[in-house]
């Protein structure tokens, strides 16, 4: 079941201008002869220019000159000129002398403005270390941290496999300079929450492990350097969950296929599984009569039960995925086609009627049998930060050839500025809020909204 939800209240800093920076003046070049007279005369003052004009004329000029007075008017108007020229001239190579000092002088360093980037990502760290829990746990040792939500830790609540993955995604991306929080705890954390029979899962999936939350946990850990010898057997363990037999629920839904192969291609780029799984993926895909017939996805995959109806958020997930793919596995020209038409469905949106709804977040229930009776339903309830995911899809190397080939490059820019817009104005400070509740700041969400504002940052940048 896939929802709707109106977008949360947008938060944020507005950018102001940086902050002037002077720097240092560089060294202006020496004078000339004839500038150094000039500025020397403009010093003396017009009058004494003037003056000087006057006088010298008046003892060049011959006596016979039409008498007296006219000596006198000639060298008057003469010196006039001359002190004219004198300030004019004197005042030119000042102005040129100040210009020429600004030009040259190099700028300070840059003060980011309100809201840059580096202030937010200053912000998720701050968050990141507001909601860290750190306890202890009998059977487990020491756990440091996080709970689905960074706004759940007071007091400090049981970490979470799910949050606590995200948590190193973010501290990864962030790089801070200092150890107030210890990427090593934080991954050893991880191995602690395993559970007893391997994998991991969700807080509300129970005491069996997920394929969907397993391969994120080990993209986790493979990005943290853990020893390749101890998460093979992890890996081995999230392929059988991959088994139709046993979770023909999760393999029908893209959340649960497009999470596993992203986990799968950071933690095991050789595992077999990933070829069967874009297939999975690739043919899971459905033609949208409304936007072109072009092939889009749903929450379910084409084929299998649930609902395929178009959405957004997974026809962006699915490209994003794809585009992973392709770049760790190639790709064949029927893969890459699938791939690009979920593109052009995307950019299609732009003059669609439903179009405008494709940065409203949403959310669906994954329902799985239950292990121990089938006949009561396991309950995953999913949130899409769809904004963001659509960002990153318009952001994959093929997005704007896709565009120049069909619907535009302006088309592209626009999409992709509204939808990195959406991503900004959900946050403030470095933390995105889904709502305003105890679960309404999710660590996954802030991950997801930073990576976009990094990636759009990088993607924008001309050297």
């Amino acid at each position: 079941m896939l929802r709707q939800e109106l977008p949360p209240r947008r938060s944020g800093a507005a950018d102001g201008p940086p902050a002037p920076d002077p720097g240092t003046p560089a060294p202006t070049a020496p004078a000339t002869a004839p500038a150094r007279l000039l500025t020397w005369l403009g010093r003396l003052g017009a009058p004494a220019a003037a003056f000087g004009a006057f006088q010298t004329l008046m003892g060049l000029l011959p006596e016979s000159l039409a008498g007296e007075a006219a000596r006198y008017s000639l060298a008057a108007t003469a010196g006039a000129g001359v002190g004219a020229v004198v300030w004019l001239a004197a005042a030119l190579l000042q102005a040129r002398a100040t210009a020429a000092a600004a030009s040259a002088s190099p700028p300070g360093p840059a003060v980011p403005a309100a809201g840059s980037l580096p202030e937010l990502m200053d912000g998720t760290y701050e968050a990141l270390r507001r909601g860290l829990s750190v306890i202890e746990v009998p059977g487990h040792g020491p756990l440091t941290g996080w709970p689905h939500s960074l706004a759940e830790s007071r007091p400090p609540v049981h970490p979470t496999a799910f949050g606590t993955a995200y948590g190193l995604h973010l501290l990864l991306d962030i790089a801070p300079y200092d150890g107030r929080i210890r990427v090593g705890e934080v991954a050893e954390t991880l191995w602690r929450l395993r559970l007893p029979g391997g994998g991991w899962a969700a807080r509300s999936q129970g005491s069996g492990a997920r394929p969907e939350v397993t391969a994120i946990v080990l993209g986790a850990l493979a990005r943290a350097g853990a020893d390749p010898r101890l998460l093979e057997a992890e890996i081995h363990s999230c392929e059988a969950l991959l088994d139709p037999d046993h979770d023909a629920s999760g393999l029908g839904s893209t959340y649960v296929v497009t999470n596993v192969l992203r986990g799968l291609l950071r933690a095991a780029p050789g595992s077999p599984a990933l070829h069967r799984l874009r297939e999975v993926l690739v043919n899971g895909a459905t033609a949208d009569p409304a936007r072109g017939h072009h092939r889009c996805w749903g929450a379910a995959l084409a084929g299998g039960l649930g609902n395929p109806a178009p959405s957004a958020a997974h026809t962006a997930r699915a490209v994003v995925t794809l585009d992973r793919a392709a770049r760790v596995l190639g790709e064949d020209s029927r893969q890459r086609a699938v791939r690009e038409e979920g593109l052009r469905w995307l950019l299609a949106g732009a003059a669609a009627p439903d179009g405008a709804a494709d940065l409203d977040n949403c959310q669906e229930e994954v329902r799985r049998p239950g292990r121990e009776d089938p006949l009561h339903q396991e309950l995953l309830s999913v949130r899409h930060f769809s904004a963001a995911w659509v960002a990153r899809a318009l952001m994959t190397d093929a997005a704007r050839k896709v565009a120049t080939e069909g619907a535009g490059p302006q088309v592209w820019e626009e999409r992709l500025a509204a939808a990195v817009a959406r991503v900004r104005g959900m946050q403030q400070g470095g933390v995105w809020r889904w709502d305003d509740g105890a679960m309404g700041h999710p660590v996954w969400m802030a991950y997801q909204g930073l990576s976009v504002l990094r990636r759009h940052a990088l993607l924008v940048y001309r050297p």
